[in-house]
């Protein structure tokens, strides 16, 4: 029997960030690496994921998801190889997703992880949490239908891309997408599908919408917020719905963040605008995952991935998801 490690490199919160996160707000610490205990397993992690919501997390505020804890290992989705186990049906060489990322290894409940088959990264993406957000998003909580005009902001990013996706498989009339760059404008239309799209850095997002939906939207997926939702307001047509599920804008902010000044086109456009959290759709995962793994099978659903190699750049991989530097799903890779 192989020897299980005593210990492992994790990723601590030291100090809470003032806007954007320093290196100095965390630290690479070796941890121990314990047997598992009954009903329990130990996880060598081979991917971990980083994402935007992540950065609330480091703030102490109430909120939907506890704040991670002050000079303790941070955690988030991961995947990896049971190397021990004392829980049944569990084996070792079993590949699992479960909750514990930002760390070489990691001990859990084995009620808390589920096996997987490869690819594995797709866990984390197309086929995990981040899929799942972008398919209840569309289709639960904004009430996409066939012929809908969509808008999608970060719309090359890991949610963003299959939302667009989505809508063009099931007969949206136009799809319309913003990003970051050219490159990535041209990955939306010439990929991924999109109708159109455009460089929001490029001018002011409502006349580039305007240009790019003549005939206005029905649903707005937001993952930014800002300018972007302001945007989407004026050009939502009546009964338009919006699913409210980022706000990358804000999030290093230190200061008020200005708020849409034209809500009151809510009231005569009897528009919809709704928050959403992934763990309230749940029960669509079963669905969600024959669905699109039946899109990718045939191709009609296509995904990338911006891998960071090694967990010693685990926190720059953090902060280029922050600025924007990935294309589709951010994955820290182990050796």
């Amino acid at each position: 029997m192989t020897a299980l490690p005593t210990s492992g490199r994790a990723w601590h919160l030291v100090a809470r960030p003032d806007g954007w996160p320093k290196p100095s707000d965390v630290a690479l610490r070796d941890v121990p690496v314990t047997e598992p205990g009954e009903g329990r397993i130990l996880v060598r992690n081979l991917h971990f994921s980083v994402d935007p919501y992540m950065r609330g997390r480091m703030n102490d505020v109430k909120s939907y998801t506890p704040p991670f804890e002050l000079d303790r290992p941070m955690d988030g989705g991961a995947v990896g190889e049971v190397i021990a186990s004392r829980a049944e049906g569990f084996a070792v060489g079993d590949h699992v997703l479960h909750g514990l990322g930002w760390r070489e290894y990691a001990e859990l409940p084995a009620a808390r992880a589920t096996r997987i088959d490869a690819p594995l990264p797709a866990y984390l993406g197309v086929l995990g949490m981040t899929g799942l957000t972008a398919y209840a998003g569309l289709f639960e909580t904004a009430s996409f239908k066939e012929g809908d005009a969509v808008f999608v902001s970060g719309a090359a990013g890991a949610v963003g891309s299959q939302v667009g996706q989505l809508a063009k498989i099931n007969g949206a009339s136009r799809v319309i997408g913003s990003a970051g760059s050219d490159e990535k404008v041209k990955l939306l239309i010439e990929e991924y599908g999109f109708d159109a799209a455009f460089n929001y850095k490029n001018g002011p997002v409502r006349e580039q919408l305007k240009e790019a939906a003549p005939d206005g939207i029905d649903v707005y997926f937001d993952n930014v917020g800002g300018e972007h939702l302001e945007a989407a307001i004026s050009a939502l047509n009546v009964n338009g719905r919006a699913t409210l599920c980022g706000a990358i804008a804000q999030y290093n902010n230190t200061g008020p963040t200005a708020g849409p000044s034209n809500l009151a086109l809510m009231i005569g456009k009897r528009l919809r605008l709704q928050g959403m959290l992934v763990g309230d759709h749940f029960g669509l995962k079963e669905k969600f995952v024959q669905d699109v793994s039946g899109w990718i099978a045939s191709g009609q659903l296509k995904y990338r991935e911006t891998t960071v190699e090694g967990i010693e750049n685990g926190f720059d991989a953090f902060l280029g998801v922050l600025r924007g530097d990935n294309t589709g799903k951010m994955i820290v890779t182990l050796g």
